[in-house]
């Protein structure tokens, strides 16, 4: 019989009446790497949470650690999402704060950042450098932490938990954000450190894993139950397909066939080049996806066509017909576009309930709104039927599981029935059959004549309506494609294939 590593109790957790764990037991071998997945809202990040002591629980949780000359004996729980302060210590930042540089000096860079987290960690700051590379993160070291994507942010976070070294360490969805090839190195990373000694739970429901794992276990009614394999984790109920609510089968009026065209647009910071030379075209109809990897100027183009980013008037941009400064204002622009973003979803209003979300999609707020019409209230209800969310309207969307937090942002996204569709990366964190159903969804609306820009690294999750494809590298357009589904992915047909021959 294995040694056994750690010892968990009869451990209960309960959210005001709602028990979350009930009296969970578990022991957990010497050697064993597990990974916690199945349906959503079932406890796993509050079991991980627990574990590491940052959640109040009832029971007993015993870790046996060894002596070990470079794996700290402490539980180390890495959250879904990273969340940085500003010099301050302030985390009360708005989502289009990191395009203005001038205020954005008020955060740390990354090497900043990370001399200063090995200086408390005493990890001498030599010892980082091979993981930056591994992960593709040297060339960022210069950044402010507000200039960061949501995929750079989270290598930020992985690399601080690596470097780190626990004994147990425990990833809460540490694949969000990340694109193919960066998944692959912190598997062989994890795989590494595993090999050391170091102790693995992974929470997630993602089929790549490392191969150290060889445990799968998910919750059911408050205990943990183990299962064969990822395949064998429980999906969320299939939702029942829905006729959309009749304001969102109007096709939209455009006055021009041009919904966006860049010409040769440039945007840097200081010495650093973010996107370089790029020109691109999205005609009112076309359903695009842009890719590329971490840090290749996605987020930083998707800023200028939805009128956050200040050095859009000094480029040669058109959007909806109409140049950029020539006399239309920011909400001219935000009327005609739907967004979803991870970064609107990190810095959401924390005090808005699932009804006052979807609501503050007529005003392109952050939670925030003026009262709404009686017309504009009947969308939202409609819209919250459509979704299967009115049961939940009056509760905080963060404390939802987080495929109905999405469908909640998707549900504000499309209020308006906006033309223009920008969804950056909308299924970040749901598991296969979530994103199966919102990517249903969208393809639904782009079938009354909506324009979409698509942000998503894998093929086989992507709306079947996806027609074309750009691919950014280092700020530069890499490719342009049309595209033609087959099957459950997109065959490429080359319009473009290097930036040079633009």
């Amino acid at each position: 019989m294995p040694n056994v590593f750690a010892h968990i109790d009869q451990l209960t957790v309960r959210y005001g009446n709602k028990t979350v764990l009930d009296g969970l037991t578990w022991s957990y071998a010497q050697g064993s790497h597990w990974v916690i997945g199945g349906k959503s809202g079932t406890g796993k990040s509050t079991l991980g949470k627990a574990i590491a002591g940052q959640h109040p629980s009832q029971g007993r949780i015993q870790i046996t650690y060894a002596d070990h000359d470079s794996l700290k004996p402490v539980t180390l729980y890495v959250p879904n999402w990273y969340q940085f302060t500003n010099l301050e210590g302030d985390r009360n930042f708005y989502y289009q704060q990191r395009y203005n540089r001038h205020q954005g000096q008020d955060t740390l860079t990354v090497r900043a950042e990370l001399e200063h987290f090995g200086a408390k960690e005493n990890r001498p700051f030599p010892a980082v450098l091979p993981l930056l590379d591994v992960l593709g993160f040297r060339q960022q070291l210069d950044s402010q932490l507000i200039e960061l994507s949501s995929g750079e942010h989270k290598k930020l976070q992985l690399v601080k938990a690596l470097w780190f070294r626990p004994q147990l360490l425990i990833l809460d969805e540490p694949y969000t954000g990340l694109d193919t090839a960066s998944r692959q190195a912190l598997n062989t990373c994890l795989d590494a450190l595993a090999a050391e000694g170091l102790h693995l739970i992974i929470i997630s429901n993602d089929p790549d894993l490392p191969r150290a794992i060889n445990r799968y276990a998910e919750i059911q009614n408050g205990q943990l139950a183990e299962v064969a394999s990822p395949l064998a984790f429980s999906r969320d109920q299939s939702r029942t397909k829905k006729t959309l609510p009749d304001f969102l089968r109007a096709r939209p009026n455009l006055d021009s066939e041009i919904v966006v065209r860049l010409r040769d647009v440039h945007v840097r910071y200081g010495d650093k080049k973010v996107l370089n030379g790029v020109s691109w075209e999205v005609k009112a109809g076309e359903k695009w996806v842009l890719q590329g990897p971490n840090g290749s100027g996605k987020s930083t183009l998707l800023s200028l066509i939805n009128a956050d980013h200040p050095q859009a008037y000094g480029h040669d941009i058109t959007l909806f017909g109409n140049k950029r400064g020539s006399g239309e204002s920011i909400w001219d622009i935000k009327e005609k576009i739907g967004m979803i973003s991870p970064e609107m979803h990190w810095y959401f209003d924390p005090h808005a309930t699932v009804w006052h979300t979807v609501a503050s999609g007529f005003y392109d707020s952050i939670g925030w709104f003026i009262d709404v019409t009686s017309q504009e209230k009947r969308q939202i209800d409609e819209l919250l039927a459509f979704f299967d969310l009115s049961n939940a309207k009056n509760e905080l969307l963060h404390t939802l599981p987080l495929g109905k937090q999405r469908l909640a942002l998707l549900a504000r996204t499309i209020i308006k029935n906006p033309p223009l569709l920008v969804l950056d990366e909308p299924c970040q964190g749901l598991d296969g059959q979530q994103t199966q159903y919102f990517n249903d969804v969208v393809d639904e609306l782009c079938q009354h004549g909506k324009t979409l820009i698509y942000v998503g690294h894998y093929e086989s999750q992507l709306p079947r309506g996806i027609e074309k494809r750009i691919v950014l590298e280092q700020g530069h357009v890499l490719k342009v494609g049309r595209l033609h589904p087959i099957g459950d992915i997109h065959r490429e047909e080359l319009i473009i294939e290097t930036a040079d021959k633009q």
